[in-house]
């Protein structure tokens, strides 16, 4: 596999967005806030919109590409102009190891810097050492602040920040 190719989500690959969003939340269900159930009520209409609304002044989503196939997915949005949140992390079992996930956060943290925001943070599930590794090999701490996971009252999650100055 070569170098992954990333898009940033569009009113033209939304059906792509859908499916890859989707097949996250099914395969790794506690890693999003989001429920499959929730989300694939959704309709092709409101997945446009929802494409719309993610790339829009302020926010961002990419979707990765291993050999033309659709393999992650990752969001950031503004939450001020100082401050950062990575959102959506995900890339498909198969194709993890092979360098997507940092491809995902290194576009994400470039947008970041073109925005001006100093730092990013994002939430990782209690259940989930392989991510809060990935990160802090990313640069990543835990801030020490955690809060309950709305899907399962046994979870919590982890705040992970990272300076980008």
């Amino acid at each position: 596999m070569g170098q992954p190719r990333l898009e940033s989500v569009s009113v033209s690959n939304a059906t792509v967005f859908k499916l890859v969003r989707l097949r996250a939340l099914r395969e790794d269900p506690s890693a999003f806030g989001s429920t499959y159930a929730e989300e694939s009520r959704l309709t092709d209409p409101e997945w446009v919109e929802l494409a719309v609304r993610r790339t829009s002044k302020g926010s961002m989503v990419w979707l990765a590409f291993a050999d033309d196939a659709p393999c992650g997915i990752v969001g950031v949005f503004l939450e001020s102009a100082t401050h950062a949140r990575l959102v959506s992390m995900w890339v498909a079992k198969d194709a993890r190891g092979q360098g997507i996930g940092k491809a995902l956060v290194d576009a994400a943290i470039a947008w970041v810097r073109e925005s001006r925001a100093q730092t990013m943070v994002l939430t990782v599930t209690s259940n989930n050492d392989t991510a809060m590794r990935f990160y802090e090999g990313l640069g990543f701490a835990r801030t020490g602040r955690t809060e309950p996971y709305p899907n399962d009252p046994a979870l919590f999650e982890h705040e992970m920040e990272r300076s980008l100055t």
